[in-house]
């Protein structure tokens, strides 16, 4: 077997890369990504369906192969990233590659189409707009292992939430290991919409493995679990935004809490043989309505222990690029010349990637053996208006403009990854650590009947005090009432 390509000691941190296309787009994209190490990726060499430049170097890579060569390139130089350099190439030979590449565990990047990359001169502009490493002060990680595939491949798959952003990078990232059946389950037809077409090329929403369903109404989910018999469940929908949890809890204990249980109960009696709860940073320690439901989730995870389904959770940080995400109203608010607003100066929090958080959820697929929860090491957190001065440089805005607001109700200053009384235990992954719960309270059970039966009737403040007694470690934050600042709450 060929040796991987050896990378300068400087760039052993940062992601092994494959450029596709040694035309002038590709090698102006090397030549950046050599230069600016901030965009996190190293490239290796290329691949080119010219035989005329088979084994050429240009710029000190060498062109290692035709498009055909794909896996065996990916295979043997240990790659982590792929990037198409070819700005003609037509949309659905892009989707192809990427589906190639998926089923080996590996990240496909585009640059954009031919017009927009010669008004931007290509290269190094364009990454900046794929690559968020720069923002959040550390290399992204290539966390999926290809050892993820034997764990999906053949299997049937439901993914709740399919609609959403982790949601439809599941099943994109899914679909490409070659699964038995994947079932998308979401209360959102236009969401399920979007995602079948992005997956497909044609949305049709005739199939049955597309599902509108909600996750509150458990007959139902015992209907589906009994037509598709999931073997593998991600369960993604939620609840998220924390300001709208802070003055509706009862939604967040109907979805968040109740919501959980119900596909929990369906998937052990359903002998389902993984499921993977996505939770959030916010449940270490939880201040919030949002924590304290998502924590609630993973105790109700930890309450069942079934012999035959492997329950297990993982923690996110907040995830760059999801949709509604914090940089979205910055780009807004930079495009359109008013103040950036800030809770805080010093608010701060730790930042993943969708592509991180998705392969952090695959990789716990293949480790979990038990109940646990799992967290990937993010780095240190960053201060949010470091962020918006970091994406401010890369839209060539000098200078910004804050207005600080006051942290609201349940907010953090700063996001811990660990809760008391959890101990971060290594895994066989160097970058991702896992935690065995503590036991839940005596009477867990009837406090959860009665937490529900609050939330069902919508009594706020008995909704509340259930919370704070099943979860003692929930501390709600009053902070400052005040409208208009962005949260970085999504996970």
């Amino acid at each position: 077997m060929t040796q991987p390509l050896l990378l300068h000691p400087r760039e052993k941190t940062l992601l092994r890369t494959i450029v596709v296309g040694a035309g002038e787009a590709g090698l102006a994209l090397a030549r950046d990504l050599h230069r600016v190490t901030s965009f996190g990726l190293a490239p290796i060499g290329y691949l080119d369906d010219d035989p005329a430049k088979r084994g050429r170097r240009y710029g000190g890579q060498r062109v290692l192969g035709s498009l055909s060569d794909l896996e065996q390139v990916l295979e043997q130089q240990q790659i982590d990233v792929v990037v198409v350099a070819i700005p003609s190439m037509p949309s659905h030979e892009v989707k192809a590659l990427g589906l190639r590449a998926a089923a080996q565990g590996v990240t496909v990047l585009h640059l954009p189409p031919f017009l927009s990359a010669l008004q931007r001169q290509i290269a190094g502009t364009d990454m900046r707009a794929l690559q968020v490493g720069p923002l959040i002060g550390r290399p992204e990680m290539h966390v999926v292992s290809r050892h993820a595939r034997e764990a999906i491949a053949g299997k049937r798959v439901l993914v709740t939430g399919a609609g959403g952003s982790i949601g439809s990078e599941l099943c994109r990232q899914v679909h490409g290991f070659g699964p038995a059946e994947l079932i998308m389950l979401d209360h959102d037809e236009s969401n399920l919409h979007r995602t079948q077409l992005e997956l497909w090329g044609e949305a049709l929403l005739d199939t049955e493995n597309t599902v509108v369903a909600d996750i509150r109404d458990d007959e139902r989910l015992f209907q589906l679990f009994r037509d598709h018999r999931p073997q593998i469940v991600f369960h993604a929908a939620a609840l998220k935004h924390l300001p709208m949890l802070e003055r509706h809890p009862c939604e967040g204990v109907k979805s968040n809490v109740r919501g959980t249980e119900n596909l929990v109960q369906a998937a052990v009696a359903h002998d389902v043989e993984r499921f993977v709860l996505i939770s959030t940073d916010k449940a270490a320690n939880p201040t919030s309505v949002l924590g304290a439901t998502k924590r609630l989730a993973e105790l109700v995870l930890d309450a069942q222990q079934p012999a035959g389904t492997v329950l297990t959770a993982v923690r996110f940080g907040n995830v760059l690029g999801s949709r509604g995400s914090l940089l979205h109203v910055v780009r807004d608010q930079l495009a359109s010349g008013s103040p950036v607003t800030v809770t805080h100066p010093d608010v701060s929090r730790f930042f993943m990637t969708i592509e991180e958080a998705v392969g952090l959820v695959l990789e716990a697929v293949r480790m979990c053996d038990g109940s646990a929860t799992y967290v990937l090491d993010m780095g240190e957190p960053v201060r949010i208006v470091d962020l918006v001065r970091n994406f401010a440089n890369l839209l060539n805005v000098r200078d910004v403009d804050f207005k600080y607001t006051g942290l609201r109700p349940g907010e953090k200053l700063a996001e811990e990854l660990f809760g008391a009384g959890e101990e971060a235990l290594p895994t066989d992954h160097q970058r991702i650590s896992m935690t065995r719960p503590p036991r839940v309270v005596a009477g867990f059970r009837a406090g959860l009947h009665e937490l529900y039966d609050a939330a069902a009737h919508n009594r706020a403040d008995e909704v509340f005090s259930h919370l704070r007694r099943l979860v003692p470690e929930y501390n709600p934050a009053p902070g400052l009432v005040s409208a208009g600042a962005p949260y970085p709450d999504d996970f």
